[in-house]
């Protein structure tokens, strides 16, 4: 099975107050992407599913408990980084969570800002922007970093 593909898998969640704003963190001292924007995210853990990963990061990250029935996958991106490192990240949004949202990790996070995700920041990370850009068109997938011939072949 050596030349079985192997990606990351990255959960994203979109915590969406009534006026469409959804809430992002700037990274700070984690040596990626520090100084940009991304929402609650993280890597899967060993044997955990998607559904449970979004809602741990949710409760580490900004101390929201969110259930499970509450989650919606709006979109999933494979990616491939510019070292060609392939990532799967999936985007949930949610309406509803327990708790206020507040920095539960300021030594990772500079801050939170509240922000519309149709015209999010320019200092978003890129591969959020893309996806953002994507939900906002109504796409529930996309690739990202892969070169156009992989799609005519396909």
């Amino acid at each position: 099975m050596k030349d079985r593909y192997l990606s990351v898998v990255d959960v994203y969640i979109l915590l969406r107050r009534a006026d469409g704003h959804i809430l992002l963190m700037e990274r700070a001292n984690t040596g990626y992407a520090d100084g940009q924007l991304c929402p609650p995210s993280g890597h899967l853990e060993d044997g955990e599913s998607v559904i449970a990963g979004a809602i741990r990061e949710a409760s580490e990250e900004v101390g929201v408990f969110i259930a499970a029935q509450d989650l919606r996958c709006a979109h999933v991106v494979h990616y491939r980084s510019p070292e060609q490192q392939g990532r799967i990240g999936f985007f949930f949004v949610t309406d509803t969570w327990d708790g206020e949202p507040w920095n539960r990790e300021p030594h990772k996070c500079a801050r939170l800002l509240w922000t519309d995700p149709a015209n999010p920041p320019a200092t978003t990370v890129a591969y959020t922007a893309g996806a953002l850009h994507q939900i906002a068109n109504g796409n529930s997938f996309s690739l990202d970093g892969w070169p156009e011939s992989d799609l005519l072949h396909r």
